[in-house]
């Protein structure tokens, strides 16, 4: 049982780089958003009850998964309203069951990511597409995250396309 887990800062790609990996290894992908949008129903972003929430929804996802042994592609943004430490429990329900987390970082200079905030695709998942806010959130160090890991792989969206950056991943996964 493997977890391909994609992190990265907003609008590195990561959805669409775990969609076509998914697509190809036949993996699901929970995309972060899935749980940061449901969560959004109740609260809002980066209160309390969110976090609560956001961090309990994730660790019953990861350990279901781990004890019925499905693999699967994560999407993770990391950003101070997680807890540096939810992402080890996350990766301890998995290696207790046997299973393996692989982390595959996604990076991207500021000019790249400015220029995807307004696609298409991220208005349609609610993600943050203003430059202004983001700009915002930057200086305010909203986007400040401990190292938490050490990356099997470590691509460069702004460099690569979705295409090449997910054969990439899929190349190493079969090869490793």
């Amino acid at each position: 049982m493997d977890v391909l887990f994609i992190y990265g800062p907003a609008a590195a790609g990561k959805y669409t780089i775990g969609h076509r990996v998914g697509e190809i290894l036949n993996m699901p992908l929970f995309h972060n958003h899935l749980v940061v949008d449901a969560v959004r129903a109740l609260f809002d972003f980066g209160t309390p009850g969110f976090c609560q929430l956001r961090a309990e929804l994730w660790q019953s996802a990861f350990q279901t998964a781990a004890e019925h042994q499905q693999s699967f592609v994560f999407t993770f943004s990391p950003e101070r309203t997680v807890d540096p430490e939810l992402i080890s429990e996350l990766e301890q329900a998995i290696t207790s069951q046997g299973g393996e987390v692989h982390y595959i970082e996604l990076i991207c200079n500021d000019k790249h990511l400015i220029q995807r905030l307004n696609n298409e695709s991220r208005r349609r998942f609610g993600k943050l597409t203003d430059e202004a806010l983001y700009q915002q959130i930057k200086a305010d160090g909203g986007f400040s995250f401990p190292r938490f890991c050490q990356p099997v792989l470590s691509l460069d969206s702004g460099r690569l396309s979705a295409q090449q950056s997910a054969l990439r991943i899929i190349d190493w996964y079969r090869h490793r």
